[in-house]
């Protein structure tokens, strides 16, 4: 990160809150003219720093009113099949973050569903029928104090 100029996190900070602005529009914005500005953003993206341009939606807008985080535990079988484990969470939509943990719990689960009859059926049928779990605890998000993708540049 310390090998970014000011310019280039004016760019990433413009970038985070609309990445649909034209080079015109973020050269504009960041005080630099279009060339040096789309030579940023193209050798940020070469180099990972920018990963994708996504449009973000409203959950709730879409039918996904229910909010779950999981902890996860494994037993020590599912800890020497830890692939395994985390190839089958990669390849359930309605995970949408994953993290391993240091603790008492070894991963945490940002799930959304239609409701919680629908977080039910995945928790039974596909969640906690994956081989090794040990221990799964479901919190339910109420509300939503602050949601945000733009990380402090």
């Amino acid at each position: 990160m310390s090998d970014l100029d000011p310019y280039e996190r004016k760019i990433l900070r413009e970038l985070q809150r609309d990445a649909s602005l034209t080079v015109a529009q973020l050269a504009e914005r960041v005080g630099l003219s279009a060339s040096p500005c789309w030579r940023r953003v193209d050798r940020m993206e070469r180099d990972g720093i920018i990963r994708r341009h996504v449009a973000l939606l409203d959950r709730r807008k879409v039918g996904l009113n229910a909010h779950v985080f999981a902890q996860v535990k494994l037993n020590a079988h599912g800890r020497a099949n830890l692939d395994q484990f985390s190839a089958a969470i990669r390849a359930f939509p309605e995970v949408l973050e994953a993290y391993v943990l240091m603790g008492t719990m070894d991963f945490m689960l940002r799930i959304v569903t239609h409701d919680i009859e629908a977080y039910e059926r995945f928790f039974f049928e596909r969640l906690s029928a994956l081989q090794g779990i040990q221990e799964i605890n479901s919190i339910v998000a109420l509300s939503e104090l602050k949601a945000t993708t733009e990380l402090p540049v």
